[in-house]
């Protein structure tokens, strides 16, 4: 499978040297405009590529689009909007044509933004389309309701990433990740997408992927999240730990997703494959409820495998990686190993614990059972409770 980014082209929107340092003279003179936190994720991922073909924030004519249709406004597939949203306040100081600076919120100017399309940010309209509800307790929607009432669109120019402090040799861009790639003589490369530590199960499916390519890329997503999601910090601690012990190391890497967490179900499924393809995978994992989230009733507002048929609404060649769909995994103690729907036999007896009852287990310093998670990752979420605990007090 081709490893060509989506649109046929690596997007390079950031600049270094003499243009770097006369693009950040130039963003001094300007009025500037203060960038959330998923704001500045999405400018880090439009900077490198990561975004392809996606060279700014999103115009009018392709913000429409990808609500109605889930493409952009040239037809190519794009599910998940992104976006620069401003109050009136800023909207007042500003006009098409502008150039405006974009800063972060501790203050620091990061890029500039050529404005070529600003227009009224209908909420009710994204939240249905994007989440499929207009929930206000769904975090997506909820994040939408706090954004400005107006969208301003255009190609930007990033002399500054955002600064990171964590991950350090970890952040890998599209452009590095694909020379890891090349490095390592992966010409096949499975990426799995998850915001939570990596149980018996996951760790089943990633390795079943393997199975069929040379590589696997473990990417997790260590942008903004929900408050009660497990910290980057800690996962990442996880996740390590896992393939130190039970992966093969020429054939397995560890780097991070910077994006910020969207909760959007299908769409963001098919959003988290494609931005895949641009770090030069050509394989991607999708599992049950992927990117979902729960209702107050604790069922997800998403069905169980929409995120996989959704695929459906487009030709493989469009999205262009080729998707893993599987089933829900779980030990069974019949056949003594890890099966799913499709493989499991009628009298299969599954081994489960709650998810209520897993957290009271490690709250109290328990061990799960090895069926369920390693001992290993156990003992961390453990040590991170405890630590959370003791802080709280």
């Amino acid at each position: 499978m081709s490893l060509l980014p989506h649109g046929g082209k690596l997007i390079n929107r950031l600049t270094e040297g003499k243009e770097a340092q006369a693009a950040r003279q130039q963003a001094e003179k300007l009025p500037a405009v203060i960038l959330s936190e998923r704001e500045t994720c999405d400018l880090e991922m439009l900077a490198t590529g990561a975004l392809s073909p996606l060279e700014g924030f999103m115009v009018e004519a392709d913000y429409e689009t990808c609500l109605q249709k889930k493409r952009l406004a040239n037809q190519l597939p794009w599910t998940i909007p992104i976006t620069k949203s401003i109050s009136d306040e800023e909207k007042n100081k500003i006009k098409k044509g502008d150039t405006v600076a974009l800063q972060d919120a501790d203050g620091t100017k990061l890029a500039l933004l050529s404005v070529e399309s600003i227009f009224k940010h209908d909420k009710k309209k994204e939240s249905e389309a994007v989440y499929g509800t207009s929930d206000e307790a769904h975090p997506g929607v909820k994040h939408v309701l706090k954004m400005g009432g107006w969208l301003v669109g255009g190609k930007v120019t990033v002399f500054e990433k955002p600064n990171h402090t964590d991950f350090a040799g970890y952040r890998l861009d599209p452009k590095q990740t694909r020379a890891l790639f090349e490095e390592k003589g992966w010409n096949t490369v499975v990426a799995f997408q998850t915001r939570n530590p990596i149980h018996r199960a996951h760790e089943y499916l990633t390795k079943v992927a393997l199975e069929c390519v040379d590589g696997l890329l473990i990417h997790p997503l260590v942008g903004q999240t929900k408050g009660d999601d497990i910290s980057a910090e800690v996962r990442m601690k996880c996740y390590q730990v896992l393939l130190d012990n039970y992966y093969p190391k020429d054939r397995t890497a560890l780097t991070v997703f910077p994006a910020a967490m969207r909760y959007a179900g299908p769409r963001e499924a098919v959003w988290h494959a494609i931005v895949r393809k641009n770090y030069g995978c050509t394989h991607f994992i999708v599992g049950r409820d992927h990117a979902g989230a729960n209702r107050s009733d604790g069922k997800s507002y998403y069905g169980t495998y929409d995120a996989q048929l959704i695929f459906n609404e487009f030709k493989p060649e469009e999205i262009g990686i080729e998707i893993f769909k599987f089933e829900h995994t779980f030990f069974d103690k019949k056949t003594g190993g890890m099966v799913s729907f499709k493989t499991a036999p009628p009298n299969a007896e599954a081994f489960s614990v709650s998810g209520t009852k897993l957290r009271e287990m490690l709250r109290h310093g328990e061990l799960p059972p090895s069926e369920i998670t390693r001992p290993e990752v156990a003992k961390i979420l453990i040590e991170a409770m405890r630590a959370e605990a003791k802080s709280s007090a």
